[in-house]
């Protein structure tokens, strides 16, 4: 295990890993219903079955997943969709940034494979148990990318099958899923910055899904959003007060993103 340099006592890696799962398990609970709807709404884009679980597998990217089947549905040329969900996916340059200090010594290799598993919630998971133990567990993290991929995959799959045994046009998929999102995301706003883009998001949504569609305005809510976030100033109490630890707590939006996450995976929060 490479450590990492920062502050205070680290917990041992295995008390560490119980909390890691405990926590992780708490965000499969909501992983697999959301599943669910993504795989109900593949079926109005016209998804076959291997599709849906490609796209688990190989995207794993919850919103650029449900946004390019939005897309698809409305007949967007695929140029179009590919570049709407690169801009989706690019919080996870951040993130990167995050864990570099942890995973340096990693084989490119190694780094490619995990890179490829990253997501919100593995990303806030295992941020938080590196920071616990003070380095990097390479059994914490793939415990921390398990408890996303499995039942997001499973829940998507089994709600693309229930779609052919329910009226898809009764569910009101369109509502189901923006309040899904907007549900889980209370728990993560607890400070200015967090306020302002959950704010700017909902306002930049309703105003292009008004001009051009629900499903541009979510993906407009989703770009936007955290740079109306980062344009507030932090007060001197909302920052994090461990901005020593391994070098990645510098001023900027990489320990912007580390704070949020840590936070939220300490509360058990997706």
């Amino acid at each position: 295990m490479a450590t990492a340099a920062g502050a205070g006592p680290s917990q041992s890696v295995a008390e560490s890993r119980r909390r890691l799962l405990g926590d992780g398990l708490a965000i499969a609970s909501y992983a697999l219903p959301v599943g669910l709807v993504y795989g109900l709404a593949t079926r109005e884009a016209n998804f076959s079955l291997l599709d849906v679980v490609v796209s688990c597998v190989v995207v794993l990217a919850g919103g650029a997943q449900f946004a390019a089947a939005g897309l698809v549905k409305e007949g967007t040329p695929w140029l179009a969709i590919a570049g709407v969900t690169a801009l989706v996916n690019a919080r996870h340059l951040l993130y990167s940034a995050a864990l570099t200090p942890y995973m340096a010594t990693r084989s490119r290799r190694e780094r490619a494979v995990m890179a490829h598993c990253l997501t919100d919630e593995t990303f806030a998971l295992s941020l938080a148990h590196f920071r616990r133990i003070h380095g990097f567990d390479a059994r914490g993290y793939w415990i921390a990318a398990l408890v996303i991929l499995i039942p997001w995959t499973l829940g998507s799959a089994i709600g693309y099958l229930a779609a052919g045994a329910v009226d898809i046009n009764k569910l009101a998929l369109d509502v189901a899923f923006p309040a899904a999102m907007a549900g889980l995301s209370l728990g993560m706003v607890s400070g200015r910055r967090d306020v302002a883009a959950a704010l700017g998001a909902v306002a930049v949504a309703v105003l292009v899904g008004l001009v051009a569609g629900g499903s541009v305005g979510l993906v407009a809510g989703a770009v936007v959003g955290p740079f109306i976030g980062l344009m507030v100033p932090v007060k001197p109490a909302e920052s994090d007060g461990s901005a020593s630890s391994a070098g990645a707590d510098a001023l900027g939006p990489e320990g912007i993103v580390e704070d949020a996450a840590e936070r939220a995976a300490e509360e058990g929060l997706p």
